[in-house]
């Protein structure tokens, strides 16, 4: 007789290797040594169609069993009472594992170990080997074990057998609803209270550059099925490495996750005399307390994790460097600069010394600033290879207190180690942020490093996925690092659709851009000035990509220059801190999220924060992004960040911004859904006057703004085709309140168009003379023609109307206006100047006024037909 088991507290993928054994194993008896998940439990109630049929462990004879088929288990204390016949003469073992063989494992005669996601999967690589086709049913319950086992294909010992499996699953008819269904359970109010304490105690802490999370709690009953807590938890808080310790009853129990390589859970719980893989693990503690089983925990992650990093993963590849023919003076600007506490000094290409600030400050100290750089610069230092060991690259920095090592490959400079870049890898989560922080001392903060690649499936589309994962490809291929940056990377954490993909590559982004356009059928336009360029699809879709660069300031306000640099620098030179996260896209590290700068707890906090002190300095127009960006997504501006605003325009650092930057910033504003609320910030910042000394925030012109609010919403509930640039009706509003001459010179302070700027005046003078003729007309009768509506609004453009309408205080004036644009606005007379030509008109202005009144005839009914309208037309032949 053939049975086939697992092992105990059975869960999906014992379930699921057991149904694809029992397709390799016809007439096996399939029983479960002992107990089961909750969610199997669960699941067995309430879907028995799907489960093979089940044979009770007591109700086997042992001795009957010739043959015993155990899966997703080697190990003879966990298979219940089948353990006792593993000794029996004749009796033959076949075992179907996807964990390593220890030195306890039982010894098969027949089967497969081999590693993968799951054990569900090296069955089913059986079953497509031998061409046997599944029920849809079976299907289900096999693809179920590799889900629950792989993290839905998202664990990192997830491998293409398993994927390759899935798909095959699928085209069987596997019904993702009921994996769906069964892999997001109910939870009771005993499980709740446990996730309310685990959440209370989550922790995280850094081992190696390594983000491990901890979580622990205490019950005085047991509570089944911790692993889904763990599961929840995991994907609530989107961690990396998760280890759940929970005291019940006379035991602690440790469940433990991980989607990193560098935290193999298995091995960490084999110390426990548990069990599971690198991704899944658990074990049961008799003998200790809770605190004790804590504290062991800690030994053992400490001792566990490792990195193997070497030198070429945490070195800067894009190293700025001091020729050796400056003086000490240009070496402190150099250094100023590009934010550098060290820096090598070249001597052509060869590398012949470091300078660091230390020295440089003590030297101008001593009235030295003319002195040659090489006369104080350090000349004995370690040089690193690219596989130096970052145990060795520690030990240097620590007993030499050095801040610099240079790494060399072939004798020439490739990259450089700095003491931050080894703080960064150690003390990888973020403790919190000064923001009186400028130059190098902002490049200290901590780096906080996790996968989102979770976060990518479940947000972004396939098309989106693909793009990015060949765009990784070709870095891959020209060994160049590449990263999705910006408002896409923010907006991807926010939950917020953003079509707009900006790359940047640690290298050449023209090469780059160039090299993927050959191999994807797509146009490049590129910009050498900037070392930028764009990627143009045949759908129209673009990506913008760019070299990894800095930006310094010779003056306040002025336009940057702008240089090669390391990504960390990069993103240095950006707005906010929510701005500056970066994701990897290359295959090896893809979906990486890399934040310097604390970016992810501002986002997490809904907090607008500049990365240093003299940001709005550099870059006035800074201040008008921190309030659109505060509006748009709904967070707030930093206090400090704040007062810095406030300081900038104490300073008049806006008054040096040329016209047409500080319009194209207004204009960005003004095209946000709801601007009312920037302009309002605006106002409460005394950024106003910035653009026209008369320009306030009065009630009247609220009263515009609000009124301009509902006539935009109003007009986007008509879904016309006609385009609307939404911000020309703002601005309108927003200037309201400014007289004739004030409001020309607020648009020559902005430097709008000057056609543009004539247009705008020309049409709000004939708005304001419009609504007052449109008062007059209603005093004497409210009887108006629809003809008169179409020559008091046919002479506006679209956005003048609309900002007509915001405009009029009567209510009358809005349903005229409403008319209009509904209803008479493409009115014209069915008969053209060929027709009326053809009826005996000349050519000249008579025919003109002909054609005017067939449509004043048509907008007030006079005619119906072409008929009406050619008895008119000949009633006015002269």
């Amino acid at each position: 007789m053939d049975v086939i088991t697992t092992h105990i507290n059975a869960d999906f993928d014992c379930l699921g290797a057991m149904t694809a054994a029992a397709r390799l194993y016809p007439g096996a008896l399939i029983s479960f040594p002992g107990s089961q998940e909750k969610g199997v439990r669960d699941f067995v109630e309430r879907h028995p169609e799907y489960l093979p049929q089940l044979t009770r462990a007591k109700e086997i004879d042992l001795d009957s069993i010739s043959r015993l088929i155990i899966v997703d288990c080697q190990d003879a204390a966990r298979i219940g009472r089948f353990a006792e016949i593993l000794d029996r003469p004749g009796l033959e073992i076949h075992i179907y594992d996807h964990h390593p063989v220890t030195a306890e494992s039982i010894t098969p005669g027949g089967g497969v170990i081999t590693s993968c996601g799951s054990a569900s999967t090296l069955l089913t690589a059986l079953l497509m080997e031998r061409g046997i086709t599944l029920t849809p049913e079976e299907a289900t319950m096999i693809t179920l074990g590799i889900h629950e086992d792989t993290g839905r294909l998202l664990f990192v010992s997830t491998t293409q057998e398993d994927y390759r499996a899935a798909g095959w699953l699928l085209g069987q008819g596997a019904r993702l609803s009921i994996v769906s269904e069964a892999l997001t359970p109910e939870l009771n109010k005993s499980q709740m209270g446990l996730l309310r304490q685990l959440l209370t105690t989550l922790r995280s802490t850094s081992i190696n550059g390594i983000v491990i999370s901890i979580a622990h709690a205490s019950c005085d009953h047991y509570i089944g099925d911790i692993a889904s807590l763990v599961h929840l938890m995991r994907d609530m808080q989107n961690l990396d490495a998760l280890f759940v310790v929970v005291s019940m009853e006379d035991n602690v129990y440790i469940v433990a996750r991980s989607r990193v390589p560098e935290v193999n859970a298995g091995e960490i719980m084999k110390r426990f005399q548990g069990g599971g893989h690198a991704s899944a693990a658990s074990a049961s503690i008799h003998d200790r307390s809770l605190q004790q089983v804590l504290e062991r925990l800690d030994e053992y992650l400490r001792f566990s994790v490792s990195s193997n990093v070497l030198a070429s993963d945490l070195m800067s590849t894009s190293v700025k460097t001091v020729p050796d023919t400056v003086d000490i003076a240009e070496a402190r600007e150099l250094l100023t600069r590009y934010n550098c506490n060290a820096m090598p000094v070249m001597s052509g290409d060869r590398m012949i010394g470091i300078i660091s600030r230390k020295i440089v400050e003590k030297a101008l100290y001593h009235d030295l600033g003319q002195s040659p750089v090489t006369d104080f610069m350090h000349t004995e230092y370690l040089q690193a290879a690219p596989d130096t060991p970052l145990a060795d690259i520690q030990e240097y920095m620590v007993e030499g207190n050095r801040r610099f090592v240079p790494v060399f490959d072939g004798g020439r400079l490739a990259g450089a180690v700095t003491r931050t870049d080894l703080l960064r890898h150690i003390y990888g989560g973020r403790k919190g942020q000064s923001e009186s922080l400028y130059d190098v001392e902002a490049l200290k903060l901590p780096t906080r490093s996790r996968s989102v690649l979770g976060l990518m499936v479940k947000r972004l589309d396939d098309q989106r996925r693909l793009l990015l994962r060949n765009l990784g490809e070709v870095g891959d291929e020209l060994g160049l690092p590449v990263y999705a940056v910006g408002g896409f990377v923010r907006d991807l954490l926010l939950g917020i659709d953003n079509l707009d993909i900006d790359v940047t590559v640690d290298g050449d982004g023209i090469f780059f851009a160039e090299h993927f356009a050959e191999r994807h059928n797509c146009r490049v336009r590129s910009h050498k000035k900037f070392g930028t360029a764009v990627l143009i699809f045949p759908d129209g879709s673009k990506v913008d990509v760019a070299s990894t660069r800095l930006e310094y300031y010779e003056s306040p306000g002025a336009l940057p220059t702008v240089e090669r640099a390391s990504l960390r620098h990069d993103l240095y030179r950006r707005d906010f801190t929510i701005n500056t996260l970066a994701l990897c896209i290359n295959k090896e590290r893809f979906g990486r999220l890399t934040d310097h700068f604390g970016g992810q707890q501002d986002i997490q906090e809904e907090t607008v924060r500049v990365l240093h002190n003299l940001s709005f300095v550099e870059d006035p127009t800074r201040v008008f992004r921190a309030i659109r960006f505060e509006q748009r997504l709904g967070f707030r501006i930093a206090p400090h960040t704040e007062k810095l605003i406030r300081s900038a325009v104490r300073m008049h650092l806006l008054d040096k911004l040329g016209g047409e930057r500080l319009f194209s910033e207004l204009v960005q504003i003004l095209r946000e859904k709801e601007p009312t609320a920037a302009i309002r910030r605006l106002s409460v910042l005394g950024l106003l006057p910035v653009i026209h000394p008369a320009l306030k925030l009065v009630p009247a012109t609220e009263r515009v703004l609000r009124e301009a609010g509902q006539v935009m919403a109003w007009f986007r509930l008509l879904y016309l085709d006609d385009p609307c640039e939404q911000w020309q009706v703002y601005f309108m509003a927003m200037f309201d309140g400014l007289k004739g001459d004030e409001f020309s010179d607020a648009c020559r302070r902005l430097s709008v168009p000057g056609r543009f700027a004539d247009q705008l005046h020309s049409q709000r003078s004939l708005a304001y003379k419009t609504l007052a003729a449109i008062k007059r007309r209603l005093k004497h009768a409210s009887d108006v023609r629809n003809s008169e509506l179409y020559a008091w609004f046919s002479i506006f453009s679209l956005e003048m109307l609309l900002y007509l309408a915001s405009r009029a205080s009567n209510e009358q004036v809005r349903r005229f206006v409403s008319l209009y644009l509904t209803k008479l606005r493409d009115v014209a007379p069915l008969l053209d100047g060929n027709d009326l030509l053809n009826l005996g008109f000349q050519p000249g202005p008579d025919l003109g006024r002909v054609k005017e009144r067939l449509l004043r005839a048509r907008l007030d009914g006079e005619v119906d037909s072409r008929e009406d309208e050619q008895v008119l037309a000949l009633s006015l032949i002269r």
